[in-house]
């Protein structure tokens, strides 16, 4: 028999790491402040009615070029070094898998995040993660981005939940991601799905996760509880925590009971199936 999968679904930026993933190195390689740099995509947006996710991907290509900065895949990804990661993210991969396996149960790590795919792709977490969906760029015949290649803003993110239950992970493929398919046959079932993020541009995913029987954490900096508390107030969310994911975190204790539970009512469900089937044998056996 198959094992069971749970699939953990991370925002990145204020999720894993401390901020925006573009601060921690490829806003200060332009000389830039933050505020200049997003004060310049709010703009922008503002005065062409333009999506705010896309604005940001037309000043950070820009900005490179006014710099004579090639802003290729290699160059995004080595932004991604200094990544300020909160405490125990670098370990809580590892721990979550093998806690897991412990029980029987398969979990994969995925990403939905409006940031920067390649700046994620140069984290250390890059290798954890079944799938990353995020912005990303198209290069020219020279490795050069020019024109974003997937966007994806704050609603746009409930799609990929669709496409992580379905187990359709090529976001080319809009055919069988629009297909009806039944429950018994998805990759990762709705309840058995942990949503992770941090404010109010995770609110659709959240919303959508709690409401379909899945769990939402919504986690904060330390001393910084009232980023979440419109989500507490709206009823969004399951739990809410500091981003502290090392050992014996409260982060990792709500998410360790999660899993379990998930597990159980795993192994319910099929001792629910074998007896019935048990029953209806017997019973045919009979007459």
């Amino acid at each position: 028999m198959a094992k069971t999968t749970i699939g953990i679904l991370y925002d990145f930026d204020k999720t894993l790491c401390t901020t925006d993933m573009q601060e921690y190195d490829f806003i200060k390689r332009l000389g830039m402040s933050s505020e200049e740099f997003w004060g310049e995509a709010g703009r922008i947006a503002r005065e062409n009615e333009a999506e705010r996710i896309l604005s940001y991907m037309l000043v950070m290509i820009r900005e490179c070029k006014k710099r004579g900065i090639p802003l290729t895949r290699e160059y995004l990804r080595s932004c991604g070094d200094h990544v300020e990661l909160y405490n125990g993210v670098d370990t809580w991969f590892d721990r979550i898998n093998a806690f897991g396996k412990s029980l029987g149960v398969e979990i994969e790590h995925y990403i939905i995040s409006s940031g920067t795919q390649e700046i994620i792709e140069g984290t250390p977490l890059a290798k954890y993660f079944k799938k990353v969906f995020a912005c990303r760029y198209l290069y020219d015949e020279n490795g050069e981005a020019i024109w974003p290649a997937l966007a994806i803003n704050y609603t746009l993110k409930t799609q990929y939940i669709y496409r992580i239950s379905k187990g359709i992970l090529d976001v080319t493929d809009d055919e069988s991601v629009n297909r009806e398919q039944d429950e018994s046959l998805r990759r990762v079932a709705y309840q058995n799905m942990i949503y992770v993020g941090d404010g109010m541009t995770d609110i659709p995913c959240m919303k959508m996760v709690k409401e379909r029987g899945g769990k939402s954490i919504a986690v904060y900096p330390e001393g910084k509880g009232d980023t979440v508390k419109p989500l507490v107030d709206d009823d969004r969310i399951n739990y809410v925590c500091v981003a502290d994911y090392s050992e014996n975190s409260t982060m990792e204790r709500i998410v360790k009971l999660m899993i379990e539970n998930m597990a159980i009512a795993e192994k319910l469900k099929t001792e629910e199936r074998q007896q019935l089937s048990q029953y209806k044998r017997t019973r045919k056996k009979d007459n």
